[in-house]
């Protein structure tokens, strides 16, 4: 990406705690023309088979899209008058510390607001518009083999961008005079433009936004009338030169490199090439007041976007989000280190409305949603074009199920990882196994161990850490394959930890491999400018980042998951992916760079698909190591291998197994304590993330004179009972082990929990059936109410407060500390009456709200009365003793 300015902060202390917020262009803003010779007033065109597009000149002019299943209803609509389409060029700015990014813009150079239509006209694959779009366009090469392969005629639209120039004139008036700009009707840049849409399948449509290179005129001239028609652009500006703009009459100084402040710790200087092409694309379309907008991947603070600008960038969550005082000591400590209420792991460029309106976008540029005014949404999009798809459905079920159609679903998941509890444990041989005798003293129904300190423990200024060496620590696990075996033989699965980088083993004592150094052997890790392997700040230490792009790294690290598996590992932890430096230099094979180029790819691209590739790889693994498996190994789905990750972008559904939800704090609060666990469930399930859990207890303690935050009892025993709810219950120690309340520190919390997990247990049958589900369609096991109750317009104020598990449980978890009661709401649109399991009362009244008594170990949780999952949840809890 040209004009792309980076900042590094990785060691900077005591920053300023209150961080400016990540800036972008304005909201852009024009008039609509139109060629009344050429297009015609009003006019229905076709989209295949099953869209029609409305092209209606009222009001300045306007396009309309809706499914001929139901043309009143329309799915995307431009706003008379105004250009839906615009572009600009301008600078980027990132800064970058430890996982932490803010993408600004800088100075922006040209803005096209303006928007011609000179034609709108149906298309085949074979017409040779195509071959002259893909010659004349900043970016043709993959829409032309996408275009092609398209089963239905395609509808064009052409015209042009253009912005307008500025002239100043006197003002006086009461004795008082200034200076005034104003736009005159003498067009200042123009470009041609080029928006195709096409049929996908039954329910999609695929469009994508071409531009030609910017072309400065200066004489000129549009003549709209009161109507909005165009008159001035009859004739064609004529061919684009492919040559570059003389910059050096319109910025200030020079543009072949970029420069920064030598005021900073560290400071990226890329060389970067003058450059003709836009790298701003805006969509702009209609939307309606009291419209919501959900989805957008993985997303803490929020369900509904409305009102919000959302970035959707992959990064650190951040410690804290906006919750104080963690925030500003997160800031102050480490630049940026606090987040704030978008940043996000898991963000994905997808949305769906609660009048049923979905669309999202296809790459991995970076982009914001800008969703701040009533009547509008703006794309804003890092890149030279736009390729998306927009969705038809009838209710947000619907909506998930297409687009998981695209994007991908995750496989079903082996029976052992949702059987039981997922014990997340550290210390070696000897305390895994008194461990184990306590939990079966307590009869605790469990399907696995997951011992991420597998690979032994090292001591930095932060405290204890892992060696990233991924091979067993034979000295902290003696015996290691006996204890796997003897754990499998009573049907107890061992799972371990693992990433994509790797540190320096040099001081590692009992090491039998030094990976870090095969890997830069084997030139596999991800490079600086100069070319050396780029050691990214991690914590208290430096590693390396493997090159997932280059053709030698998956089978490298695929052989190093072999040898985990051959010992009887049968799970992991595949932690981030989302740290990826938007400065890096990833496999050099100089044929790759330049196809990259010609596609556009960009170092903030590279950075949002690496999370994807991860995943990819771990999958291809799990499938090839069964595919090679042969009798009773192959056949058991028991012997099924599992990973889990946090990090990902729009695709990753398709390539994770299962997700969590990443570092929550141990605390109460909303942004980044247990609300925030609940909130990223749902609004993740809502994207494609039928998968999805967090740490029991949270993650990340802070124990400092005037801030503490370290895990408590009660806290604890909440969160085992929210989690007794998710896809899977998994425990966690936290980053500060004994500062925390564990499940294993009392009488208490090791008899909660053995409560808990059978809870969990007992409603495995239906557990298998939603896994199987979320397989066939994408939806969810955990669902925001909304997802079957989008016309009762209470559910759309919820966010965490209450979650649908299927359809037929209803979960109202205690969040709050000290609380022994909740308020639960009971949705309009059922036939059937809700009962609570632990009392059986039936709650009759719909859209009504009811104070529900909720002791610990007894949290508020419904199912449909006289359902038979229901009943056989009931039935189950009476067996194993719990009601």
């Amino acid at each position: 990406m040209s004009n792309l300015k980076i900042t590094k902060k990785h060691h900077k202390h005591l920053n300023n705690p209150f961080p400016s917020t990540q800036t972008s262009h304005p909201f852009i803003q024009g008039t609509l023309f139109f060629n009344s010779q050429r297009v015609p007033s009003h006019k229905k065109f076709s989209i295949g088979k099953d869209f029609q597009l409305l092209w209606c000149s009222n009001n300045g002019g306007y396009l309309s899209i809706s499914h001929q299943s139901n043309p009143s209803k329309l799915i995307w609509s431009t706003i008379p008058g105004q250009a839906f389409v615009s572009a600009a060029l301008a600078e980027t700015e990132v800064e970058e510390s430890r996982g932490s990014f803010v993408v600004k813009d800088g100075d922006v150079h040209l803005v096209c607001n303006h928007q011609t239509i000179e034609e709108i006209r149906v298309i085949n694959q074979f017409d040779h518009s195509l071959e002259a779009i893909n010659q004349d366009s900043q970016y043709g090469f993959e829409q032309k083999n996408d275009l092609n392969s398209s089963q239905y005629p395609i509808l064009l639209i052409s015209g042009w961008i253009f912005s307008m120039k500025k002239k100043k004139k006197q003002f006086q008036k009461a004795g008082i005079s200034a200076d005034i700009q104003f736009e005159t009707k003498e067009t200042s840049t123009s470009a041609r433009y080029w928006l195709l849409f096409d049929q996908k399948n039954s329910n999609q449509i695929g469009f994508q936004v071409m531009l030609g290179e910017p072309s400065f005129k200066q004489s000129h001239k549009t003549s709209p009338t009161p109507t909005g028609r165009y008159r001035g652009f009859r004739r064609r500006l004529g061919q684009l030169r492919k040559r570059k703009l003389g910059f050096c009459r319109y910025l200030s100084r020079p543009r072949g490199y970029v420069t920064v402040s030598s005021a900073e710790e560290e400071i990226q200087e890329m060389k970067v090439a003058e450059s003709t092409k836009f790298n701003r694309v805006c969509l702009t379309y209609s939307s309606e007041a009291k419209e919501r907008f959900y989805g957008f991947g993985e997303q803490f603070s929020h369900m509904d976007f409305k009102g919000k600008r959302v970035p959707i960038f992959v990064q650190e969550q951040g410690i804290g989000r906006g919750d104080q005082p963690i925030t500003f000591a997160a800031n102050l400590v480490s630049y940026r280190a606090g987040g704030d209420w978008s940043t996000t792991y898991a963000p994905s460029p997808f949305y769906m409305t609660s009048k049923m309106r979905s669309l999202y976008l296809e790459g991995y540029e970076y982009s914001v949603f800008d969703l701040t005014r009533h009547d509008r949404v703006q794309i804003q999009i890092h890149g030279t074009s736009v390729q998306g798809r927009i969705l038809h459905g009838n209710s947000p079920s619907e909506l998930v199920e297409h687009f998981t159609e695209t994007i991908g679903r995750p496989p079903v998941l082996p029976e052992w990882i949702i059987s039981g509890a997922v014990v997340g444990m550290q210390g070696g041989t000897d305390t895994v196994r008194d461990t184990w005798d306590k939990l079966r003293t307590y009869n605790v129904p469990v399907s696995a161990f997951w011992l991420q300190d597998w690979v032994g423990q090292r001591e930095t200024l932060i405290g204890s850490q892992l060696w990233w060496n991924w091979e067993v620590d034979t000295k902290r696990y003696g015996g290691w394959q006996q204890l796997v075996q003897d754990l499998n033989s009573q049907h107890i699965k061992v799972m371990t930890y693992c990433n994509p980088c790797l540190a320096p083993a040099h001081e590692k004592p009992n090491r039998r491999r030094n990976l870090f150094e095969e890997a830069i052997k084997l030139d596999i890790l991800v490079k600086d400018k100069h070319g050396q392997p780029y050691m990214v700040p991690n914590t208290a230490f430096d590693v390396g980042m493997l090159d997932l792009t280059h053709p030698n790294t998956a089978s490298w690290f695929k052989q190093i998951l072999q040898e985990m598996v051959d010992d009887g590992v049968r799970g992991w932890m595949a932690d981030f992916g989302e740290g990826l430096p938007v400065d890096a230099t990833l496999y050099s094979d100089i044929l790759l760079i330049r196809i990259l180029a010609i596609l556009g790819e960009d170092p903030i691209s590279a950075h949002n698909r690496y999370p994807e590739l991860w995943a990819q790889i771990n999958r291809e693994f799990v499938e090839e190591w069964k595919s090679k498996c042969v009798g009773k190994v192959k056949e058991d789905p028991e012997e099924a291998l599992v990973f889990f990750m946090r990090a990902g972008f729009r695709n990753s559904p398709k390539w994770g197994m299962l997700f969590w939800e990443g570092d929550q704090m141990v605390s109460w609060q909303a942004n980044d304590g247990i609300k925030s666990a609940v909130t990223g469930l749902l609004s993740s399930g809502l994207s494609g993330y039928a998968f999805n859990h967090s740490d029991i207890g949270g993650y990340c303690a802070v124990n400092l004179p005037f801030i503490n935050y370290t895990r408590s009892e009660e806290l604890l025993l909440r969160w085992m009972e929210l989690n007794a709810f998710t896809t899977v219950f998994r425990t966690h120690e936290g980053n500060k082990p004994s500062s925390n309340s564990q499940f294993y520190s009392n009488h208490q919390t090791l008899s909660q929990f053995a409560r808990l997990a059978k809870v969990y247990e007992a409603w495995k049958f239906y557990r298998i059936q939603l896994v199987k589900e979320a397989a066939q369609k994408g939806l969810p096991v955990c669902r925001h109410l909304f997802l079957h109750y989008p016309e009762d317009e209470y559910v759309h104020h919820l966010s965490y407060q209450q979650f649908l598990v299927g359809t037929e449980i209803l979960v109202v978890p205690v969040l709050d500390k000290g609380k022994k009661n909740v308020k639960a709401y009971f949705p309009v649109g059922e036939s059937s009456n809700w009962q609570h399991i632990w009392t059986g009362k039936l709650f009759t009244e719909q859209g009504c709200e009811a104070w529900v008594e909720a002791p610990i170990g007894y949290p508020a949780v419904f199912v449909k009365a006289g359902s038979i999952i229901g009943e056989t949840f009931v039935k189950n809890l009476r067996d194993l003793e719990i009601l």
